[in-house]
């Protein structure tokens, strides 16, 4: 089978670990255990980089079929008759170039999880023969016609609007309900701001055991700059990041000056508006309105992006005059 199964996040350290304590995160993981022990398919939602894979393989490592293989699949990485039979299998002969037989990836997953990322990519003729296969539970390999017994747990991912496509006609119905029994949504990383730092010092250790060095730690001001960034490419945006850095630092600590320039022009964008003219409230009201900003006006997550509680924020929007729209 190609590589068609396999994911550049293994090279950050995305495979094996699921770091988040944030509270966002803390909820995901309790709802994601609670699933892992069933066999419901599960949808997992969230924007590109946001560590969809990384929840796939906290509930396979989670569930009673975690000795059994883990097969990810990039449903936007081959073409239409390729993908057929990386996904179905084939046997000796279905085709020019069919030398041998070929289990699959739904059969290559048996007894265990076959993950299928960006589900929103297959074509309406495949979704008809991926949901015979979850009907059915069992494969028929292209060029044959026995069923081949398969007991897989499926779990997809996309960052597309499915009922849209249901409403347009470029997704089945049936399918979308086959496989939208779980649904849980993986917040992007603006989001969870508590995580941002944890999870950059697990990238900064990942690097340093691929290289066999010392793991390099984060200057004070280049973790509170991770925390301000809005991480428009998320979990995986952070990964690259940090690999960056460990490259560039030439000490043991990492510094603005080895973070990418995109990094680096955000901090000079941060530091500007607070210069030295401010007073103590005005700087005060600059980062509680940038803080109610980042939580599209939430309250409460403002708070949490704070560190304090909503009635002390509550008392210092009143007396700071600061407009929350309603």
């Amino acid at each position: 089978m190609s590589g068609a199964g396999t994911n550049s996040s293994d090279v950050f350290g995305l495979a094996d670990t699921y770091v988040g304590d944030s509270p966002a995160m803390k909820d995901l993981k309790t709802l994601a255990q609670n699933v892992a022990s069933r066999r419901s398919t599960v949808m997992l939602l969230g924007e590109t980089g946001s560590g969809k894979e990384m929840l796939a393989r906290f509930v396979h490592t989670c569930s009673p079929r975690c000795a059994k293989p883990f097969i990810p699949v990039d449903c936007s990485s081959l073409t239409d008759s390729l993908f057929e039979s990386e996904l179905f299998g084939h046997v000796k002969g279905a085709f020019t170039g069919a030398m041998r037989d070929s289990l699959g990836f739904i059969r290559a997953a048996d007894g265990g999880t076959l993950f299928l990322d960006e589900i929103g990519e297959l074509s309406v003729h495949l979704q008809a023969k991926l949901l015979r296969v979850l009907q059915e539970r069992a494969v028929v390999p292209v060029g044959d016609v026995r069923p081949r017994p398969v007991d897989v747990r499926v779990v997809t991912a996309t960052n597309r609007d499915l009922q849209a496509m249901v409403e347009d006609g470029t997704f089945r119905q049936d399918l979308y309900f086959r496989l939208n029994v779980v649904a849980l949504r993986v917040p992007p990383l603006r989001e969870r701001i508590f995580d941002i730092v944890p999870l950059a010092r697990h990238f900064l250790q990942v690097q340093a055991e691929l290289y066999g060095e010392t793991t390099k730690k984060l200057a004070p001001e280049v973790s509170a700059l991770l925390e301000t960034y809005n991480w428009p490419g998320n979990v995986r945006e952070l990964a690259n990041v940090m690999e960056h850095a460990h490259v560039l630092a030439t000490g043991d600590v990492v510094k603005i000056s080895d973070l990418p320039p995109r990094l680096q022009i955000a901090e000079a964008e941060e530091l500007n508006p607070v210069n030295s003219d401010l007073s103590l409230i005005d700087v005060e009201r600059y980062t509680i309105t940038k803080a109610l900003k980042r939580a599209d006006f939430n309250k409460a997550m403002a708070a949490r992006l704070l560190g304090i509680n909503i009635q002390k924020l509550n008392r210092r929007i009143e007396r700071l005059g600061i407009v929350v729209p309603e």
